[in-house]
């Protein structure tokens, strides 16, 4: 059954809608109270200076209105992405049903542009980092992305090369290696950071850490699920009508 890229961009999308209802969820429950701890903490720091101006959006509007806007917008924007990929990878990664390769293309997209990432430029909570930094570490932090996103491509180019060689699964393990190395060398040359404020409590950070992974975890399994479903509701022919039985005499 011929399915237009549009069909799958606008059924992503949607999931990537209902990935970020999930995602807001998990970081209501789970972030909102991490966050309030460190910005407790940065007033704390910060008493007795006069700043002279106050917040122009309340605190509790950041936690409810901004935080569910921001997310969804960007679960819809991942949802986009991650439906052209599917697009590309369907029929190119093996003899896998559409749930199976939704699955699969969630599962390399977590791990690409949240785990890597992740581990090399973690989040911080409020009060971490030095303000006049914030460009580097974003810059850092997106071409971290970007490093991650291009290997990933590379290693699914050399596995389908070595493929016919090797076998699928052997070609698997060799594009895999390939990958955690080059991405270890990446680790190893580009500029670590750390602005940890002394005394700041270690485990406010663990806590905070955690919290923005469970996040992401909800976000792409969410996806992942409601995804497989819709695609594999669009690909897969329908059964055809069963005829009646005609009651003999």
């Amino acid at each position: 059954m011929n399915v237009s890229p549009r069909t799958l961009l606008v059924r992503g999308m949607l999931a990537g809608l209902l990935a970020g209802a999930a995602a807001f969820l998990v970081a209501y429950l789970l972030g909102e109270s991490k966050v309030d701890a460190a910005i407790a903490i940065e007033e704390a720091a910060a008493a007795g200076h006069d700043h002279g101006e106050e917040a122009p959006v309340s605190r509790a509007l950041q936690a409810t209105a901004g935080l569910g806007t921001g997310v969804l917008l960007y679960g819809v924007a991942l949802g986009g992405i991650a439906a052209l990929v599917y697009c590309y990878a369907l029929g190119r990664i093996g003899r896998f049903s559409p749930r199976a390769t939704a699955a699969l293309v969630s599962a390399a997209l977590f791990v690409t542009v949240t785990l890597v990432p992740f581990f090399k430029y973690p989040a911080n909570p409020p009060a971490v980092g030095d303000p006049e930094t914030a460009g580097r570490r974003t810059a850092l932090y997106l071409l971290m992305i970007a490093l991650s996103a291009l290997l990933a491509a590379g290693a699914l180019i050399l596995g389908r090369q070595l493929a016919p060689k090797l076998g699928n699964w052997n070609a698997s393990i060799v594009a895999g290696a390939a990958f955690v190395l080059v991405i270890g060398v990446s680790y190893a040359v580009l500029p670590g950071i750390n602005e940890v404020p002394a005394g700041f409590p270690a485990a406010l950070i663990w806590d905070f850490r955690l919290a923005s992974l469970a996040i992401q975890t909800a976000l792409w399994t969410t996806f992942g699920l409601a995804f497989g479903y819709l695609a594999e509701r669009a690909l897969a022919p329908a059964s055809p009508p069963k005829e009646a039985v005609q009651p003999t005499s």
